[in-house]
């Protein structure tokens, strides 16, 4: 295996090592050097082996796949870590050379069942937008045949009473064609990228929040100036901020009438992080938190599905857009929340 396909490693999020039939190790990636908390160096030459609680699990896989028993050999094991309690992996062990050197691969079983429940999330998001775009576009031509129809009854009506039940099919007309043009909007509107200060996009939303709650709302700033500029669509982050804001703040209403209401918004660099199956050095990691009464239990897994609202009268969209502008940076949208504390985090890659 040459340096290129071993260099490739480091790209991954998995943690990989190249051992020899021995269990000793001829290279490590990145990854497999940042949560063992120990040096490249130190790792290679060493018994791979003798990284794990158990280390006969190894040498018995090794074993196998020398053997070209099966495939490729899968087992549940504990990898020990430098001042950190020993980390449950599921071990994958491959021939890479004839047998003679072995690529181990290591999954993490806590960030498996995370890239399972975001690939999940992601196939669910994909289906729920095709299914509301071919909704809206069903809904929308008709539509227009109703409200038409409407207004050519009203001119034949000289009644003023039922004049009243016209105008009524004609403003609900209008507010679902405007639920419909929400719908559509992420679709019909160009990705316009440039370059995007994430501080600027925070500070546009705090100015709009203020605007409309100027009293009863302390809109808390703790920003990492330290982050570089990205490559975004800063209108679509912007009303991604501004979405999330608006319904924390519709949330906050009985403290904010008691004068008590905090919304902070705080960014941070995370480092080595992985999102979609992949890992990158740097990310954005923009925090909208508030001390609101929480998410509601029963819409917690729902909370980013289209038209799932937690207040009485709203259209379940703001949320929805937010997740699908957040998608098409490359991101990942997710929320912690509890009585008092509600955490909308945004990652998205930085350069």
């Amino acid at each position: 295996m040459n340096l290129a396909h071993l260099q490739s490693f480091d790209l991954l999020a998995s943690l990989v090592a190249l051992v020899r039939a021995d269990a000793v190790v001829v290279f490590s990636n990145a990854a497999l050097e940042d949560t063992l908390g120990i040096s490249r160096r130190a790792i290679v030459g060493s018994s791979f082996a003798d990284m794990f609680t158990e280390p006969t699990g190894l040498h018995e896989a090794l074993a196998g796949a020398a053997q070209n028993t099966f495939a490729a050999m899968r087992y549940d094991a504990f990898l020990r870590r430098v001042g950190l309690d020993p980390l449950p992996v599921h071990v994958i062990v491959t021939d890479a050379e004839n047998r003679q050197n072995f690529v181990v691969e290591l999954v993490p079983l806590e960030q498996q069942t995370r890239q399972e429940r975001e690939e999940r999330l992601l196939e669910q998001a994909q289906a729920n937008k095709e299914l509301i775009r071919n909704l809206a576009h069903e809904i929308k031509n008709p539509l227009g045949g109703i409200r038409g129809a409407a207004q050519l009854l009203e001119m034949e009506i000289d009644s003023t009473e039922l004049t009243e039940y016209t105008q009524v099919i004609i403003r609900e007309a209008d507010r679902l064609q405007s639920l419909v043009d929400r719908l559509l909007a992420p679709h019909r509107r160009p990705h316009v990228v440039g370059d995007v200060n994430v501080h600027e996009v925070c500070e546009r939303v705090r100015s709009l929040i203020l605007a409309e709650f100027p009293k009863g709302l302390r809109v808390v700033r703790d920003y990492d100036i330290s982050i570089p500029q990205f490559r975004g669509d800063r209108e679509q982050l912007i009303q991604t901020v501004l979405n999330i804001a608006h319904n924390a703040c519709q949330a906050l209403a009985e403290r904010i009438t008691q004068g008590d209401a905090s919304l902070t918004f705080q960014t941070r660099v995370a480092r080595q992080v992985t999102f979609g199956k992949i890992r990158y050095r740097l990310a954005l990691e923009l925090h909208v938190i508030d001390n609101g009464p929480g998410v509601p239990d029963s819409i917690k897994d729902r909370i980013f599905y289209p038209l799932v609202s937690g207040r009485e009268g709203g259209s379940g969209l703001g949320l929805t857009l937010a997740q699908t502008f957040v998608q098409q940076h490359h991101g990942q949208i997710e929320v912690d929340s509890e009585p008092g504390h509600t955490d909308f985090k945004i990652l998205i890659p930085l350069p």
